[in-house]
Parts: structure tokens; C-alpha cells; sequence
């Protein structure tokens, strides 16, 4: 049986694959775990972005935890980073996002935190994943009633306590800076204009009018080309994009090029070390870093530390040894000062600081790091399992290594959230890399089957 946690939560088409039945399992396993040995009521946080489902696993998921004898604290449509902020602020036991990211509406997730706002270990996903397949089978726990049963709150207003906090992270002000906000249609689109405009920036804002449907539809993070128009028609300094929940943030300059992850890192490290505050010089990041990345942390003076692709690995690491700046290619970016998790409005708010401070441009901020072209083609598969050990896959990805020999690299992965395997490849000529990849990309078609 397929493992029900991903690298990012349980996700799955909304009423198809993520049936409620499942939401309402996963808010029963959550209480039970949870629950309080004193047998005190416990207290959980749902949060969810703006897909037409959400409110529909949102109410599933209620009634799961409340028929175990928790209470619950709905928090309505609220970026992922507010419900670990919350949930650890609140002292609650635990808090759950309804969101899949920047995958298309009709997808959804449920995605867990602990009390003390990080994301669920493996571990502790596998032993809920336990309590719900028992719950599956034959649910035999206990059902609390009367006065037992759990109860609802809803709080429309604890948004504002955490657009107070992400305000908190920065001393400056944006008084006068025009800015560009893509909000993606998604969880941002109330917190970040009032963050921004809070301080004083001067901002247009674009895909902010959710439907329910067009979450991240040609929008945000992963579509840049509507913000990339709106910098230049208005002269902005800079244009910050997020994506459906806003843990991830990419920018666009004001010439209209790609500040990505890789980018915001190295420029966010620099301004750290400027005033002492990077933690032994280090940022941690992914294999998927760009190899430009590791050039410009040299160049800078800056260590860093690999993991393999995930924002949880990141933060583990960071953890471990104590590093407090990290972060991916694709925008996820963590700041452990701050958040527990990455938090795309704190990203932001960190690199007006750095164009604030340095008195740059975006540009020249962006000019750090010279990023080498990188191809990626998702070959979307049947079947995910055992292509990493597959003679034909591998010989393939050997014969591209072999061309590109010291110029480049080739990463094949599989997605831990959609049924995709990814294949990517790094050097000087995009259009060399681009026919490694396609080759590549077809051995995985006729091994794993093209879905």
C-alpha cells in the first residue's frame, strides 16, 4: 500500500482521490494522536487557501477532530506560514493546512503541524497514517458525547495577528517604493496588500479577486509573464509573486528578469553577513540548486550546506546545526529567526529590506549570481515506482553525463506531491540540454508509462 503522506501532506483531485471521508479520518487520527493524556480537550487550527474544496475538507476535517473530542479553531483562508505562527503563538496541539500549493484548483492537500509550528516528522506522519487506516477498517475509538463533543470556533480575525508579526519582521519602511504583487489568486491576497501598504509601499496589485477556480491559474509563482508585464508598464522597482498557500516567493526586477529562489538566497546572505547576523556563513539549500548558485556563494564569501529536494529537508538541516538562512530554487525560502517553515510574505519583506538598505536596484542585487541555463521537462508517468533502478533509465542519464562531462549535471527525481518524474539538466547550451533531457525523459515514457 501506496505511504498516504507525501513530501508535503496528503494530496490528491478534491473529491476524487481527496475524498472528505478521508479529511474526516485524518481530524479524527489528528485528535487521537494529539490528544492530551490528562484527557483535557485539545485545540486544533484549520487554515485553507481559496480552492472551491477547501471549505468542503475544512468541514470534514472539523468533524473528524470534533467527534474525537477536540475543539477546533477555524481560521478561514489564511497563508500556510499563518497557521504555524498561529498554532504556536495559540499554544494549540497542532495545525492543519488545506492547500496544495501551486498545483491547479481542481487538486487539494491537508498538510499537519506540530504545537511548535513545524511541519509533522516522517515518524509522526507514519503513526497517524497507522491511527487512519484503523479508522479505515474498523473504528473502534472512542466517541466522546454531551458535553464531550468537540466544538468550532470560527475566527475570521486572527489573520490580522499574523499580518502583525510578518510586519515585525523587518525595521524598514517601503515609503514611496512602487511594488508589483501577484497574489496568485491564493492565500495571500488579503495579508500581503496590507503588509505592504502597512509600510508604505506604494503597490499594484495583480490576481488578487479569488473564485474558488483560478488559484494559480496563469498567476503567481509558477506564471510569472503577467507580472513580468506589470513591473515594466509600471515602472516598478520590483515584483513579488506567491503562490496558492504563500510559502514560496519569487521576484521579477525592474528590468523584468527572474529573481529566483537561488537568487533571493545568495542576495538575503549577503545582506546578513553585512550586519553579522548569517549564522557560520552558511546557507542551506537542495540539489537543485543552479551550479551559478554555489559560483556566487563562493564569491561572496558563503558556505553551503546540500539536501535533497524538499523545503523539510532544508529546515532539518538548518535545525541540526544551527544555520538560520535556507531555502530552494523554487521560492520556498526559511528564515528560522523569524518562522518555523517558509513563509513567502517574510521572504519578501526580506528582500525590499536588502534593495532598502543597499541602495541597489533590483538588478544589481539580481547581478550577484549568474545563473547557468537549466532545462526541466516533467514526464508525467504511470507508475513512479523503481525507475531509479531501471538499467535503460540509467544508461541514459550516464550517456547525458558523459557529454556534458565537468560543464554541467543531470538530476532525475521523482515529485514527491504529483505523479511526475522529473528530469533536469545543467551547462552552457540550453539547446544541447534540452536534447539530453527530451532523450532522457523518453526512456522514462516507455519504462514507467506516459500518463
Amino acid at each position: 500500500m501506496a505511504r498516504l503522506f507525501g513530501t508535503d501532506g496528503v494530496r490528491g483531485v478534491a473529491n476524487g482521490t481527496l475524498l472528505p471521508e478521508m479529511a474526516y479520518r485524518l481530524g479524527r487520527a489528528a485528535t487521537l494522536y494529539f490528544g492530551d493524556t490528562a484527557k483535557e480537550p485539545i485545540t486544533i487550527i484549520i487554515g485553507r487557501d481559496t480552492r472551491i474544496s477547501g471549505q468542503m475538507l475544512e468541514s470534514a476535517l472539523a468533524a473528524g477532530i470534533v467527534s474525537a473530542g477536540g475543539n477546533v479553531i477555524v481560521a478561514g483562508v489564511i497563508p500556510t506560514p499563518g497557521v504555524a505562527y498561529l498554532t504556536r503563538k495559540m499554544r494549540a496541539k497542532a495545525g492543519i493546512v488545506i492547500s496544495a500549493s501551486h498545483n491547479p484548483f481542481h487538486d487539494n492537500g491537508i498538510k499537519f503541524f506540530g504545537g511548535d509550528g513545524y511541519k509533522l516528522p516522517d515518524e509522526v506522519e507514519d503513526e497517524l497514517e497507522e491511527i487512519v487506516r484503523r479508522i479505515e477498517k474498523n473504528d473502534d475509538y472512542a466517541r466522546p458525547q454531551g458535553e464531550n463533543i468537540g466544538r468550532i470556533e470560527y475566527r475570521g480575525d486572527l489573520i490580522n495577528q499574523y499580518i502583525d508579526f510578518v510586519c515585525s519582521t523587518t525595521d524598514e519602511r517601503f515609503d514611496g517604493m512602487r511594488v508589483v504583487l501577484d497574489c496568485a489568486n491564493g492565500a495571500a491576497y488579503e495579508a500581503m496588500p496590507a503588509v505592504l501598504r502597512r509600510l508604505g509601499a506604494k503597490v499594484k496589485i495583480i490576481h488578487a479577486l479569488p473564485n474558488g477556480v483560478n488559484i494559480n491559474d496563469n498567476c503567481g509563482s509558477t506564471h510569472l509573464e503577467s507580472l513580468r508585464r506589470a513591473v515594466l508598464e509600471n515602472k516598478a522597482v520590483i515584483g513579488i509573486a506567491h503562490d496558492g498557500d504563500a510559502d514560496r516567493c519569487l521576484c521579477i526586477d525592474e528590468k523584468g528578469e527572474l529573481i529566483d529562489g537561488d537568487h533571493i538566497l545568495i542576495l538575503c546572505a549577503q545582506e546578513m553577513m553585512r550586519e553579522n547576523k548569517l549564522k557560520d556563513n552558511t546557507i542551506v539549500t537542495t540539489v537543485m540548486a543552479n551550479i551559478g548558485f554555489h559560483q556566487a556563494a563562493e564569491n561572496i564569501g558563503v558556505k553551503t550546506e546540500i539536501t535533497k529536494v524538499g523545503d523539510r529537508y532544508v529546515l532539518e538541516n538548518m535545525l541540526e546545526h544551527g544555520f538560520n538562512l535556507g531555502g530552494e530554487q523554487s521560492g520556498h525560502i526559511i528564515f528560522t529567526d523569524f518562522a518555523t517553515t517558509g513563509d513567502g510574505l517574510i521572504t519578501a519583506l526580506q528582500v525590499l529590506s536588502a534593495l532598502k538598505r543597499s541602495g541597489k536596484t533590483a538588478s544589481e542585487l539580481n547581478a550577484l549570481m549568474t545563473t547557468y541555463p537549466q532545462i526541466l521537462l516533467n514526464v508525467r508517468v504511470k507508475n513512479k515506482d523503481g525507475w531509479e533502478e531501471n538499467e535503460t533509465i540509467k544508461a541514459a542519464i550516464a550517456k547525458g553525463e558523459k557529454e556534458l562531462s565537468n560543464s554541467g549535471r543531470i538530476l532525475v527525481r521523482a515529485s514527491g506531491t504529483e505523479p511526475l518524474i522529473r528530469v533536469m539538466a545543467e551547462g552552457p547550451s540550453a539547446e544541447v540540454l534540452r536534447r539530453i533531457c527530451e532523450e532522457i525523459a523518453a526512456e522514462v515514457k516507455n519504462v514507467c508509462g506516459e500518463a
